[in-house]
């Protein structure tokens, strides 16, 4: 597959303890991975949706960053309730929701560390 980094689908990132979120927006990280979660936008703060996933990044999909493992969002064994949850979002695009720019996005994603 590709570097995670030229993938501009969103990613299905299952943490160790088996959670799984989707991630809108990623960017490469001095420790490891930034992570922009779905609806990140729509938060009165933002931040309470984007994090840091520390370690190593390995693969070339799916991928790994410490023990969490990425894979782009409808591959690999859809899950149908992260596949909902996107379609929702991508719904609320459609209906005229705003989302930010890229160059806002980029700016955010520097002031959290970003290697951009």
């Amino acid at each position: 597959m590709a570097d995670l980094y030229t993938v501009k689908t969103p990613l299905a990132i299952r943490l160790p303890g088996g959670e799984k979120k989707i991630l809108i927006e990623f960017f490469p990280h001095s420790r490891g991975l930034l992570g922009f979660e779905i609806f990140w936008e729509q938060e009165a703060d933002p931040s309470t949706m984007i994090r840091v996933y520390e370690g190593e990044l390995k693969g070339e999909g799916p991928w790994k960053v410490g023990d969490a493992v990425l894979t782009v969002l409808g591959c690999h064994g859809t899950d149908a309730e992260l596949a909902s949850h996107f379609a929702n979002w991508k719904m609320l695009r459609e209906m005229g929701h705003e989302y930010p720019s890229e160059d806002e996005v980029s700016a955010l994603a520097r002031s959290h560390g970003a290697e951009i």
